[in-house]
């Protein structure tokens, strides 16, 4: 089965996005901001990485480059979800890595077909 990392400062944005995918099916592993995600990739090796941007102790631009940047976690796939939408928004987080870009709020088939296609990638 496919594990997907959750990297979600918000309690109620990481368990909606949580039982999302587990609902469709995917084991969840989360984490409350980016210092957490770093240390929980050391351990293990998600499928994919769901990453906020806008989080405390570290923001996901800088997860995400530092993710893609380590030879034995750069081909994880991460797909940025946040309320930044703006186009700049989509173009920078794209630009440090990220495989997918969904602005929230987002339909739920909008991004379990997202993590599901990069899954297949």
């Amino acid at each position: 089965m496919s594990k997907v990392l959750v990297v979600e400062d918000s309690v109620t944005q990481r368990e909606m996005i949580s039982n999302l995918l587990k609902n469709s099916g995917l084991t969840v592993a989360v984490a409350g901001d980016g210092v957490e995600a770093l240390a929980r990739l050391q351990n293990t090796i998600p499928d994919v990485v769901v990453l906020d941007i806008v989080m405390p102790r570290m923001n996901g631009y800088e997860v995400c480059r530092r993710i893609k940047s380590d030879a034995k976690t750069k081909n994880i796939p991460v797909v940025m979800c946040s309320s930044k939408g703006e186009e700049f928004d989509r173009y920078w987080g794209l630009k440090q890595g990220a495989d997918a870009y969904i602005a929230k709020p987002f339909q739920p088939t909008e991004l379990v077909g997202t993590v599901k296609q990069l899954l297949r990638g």
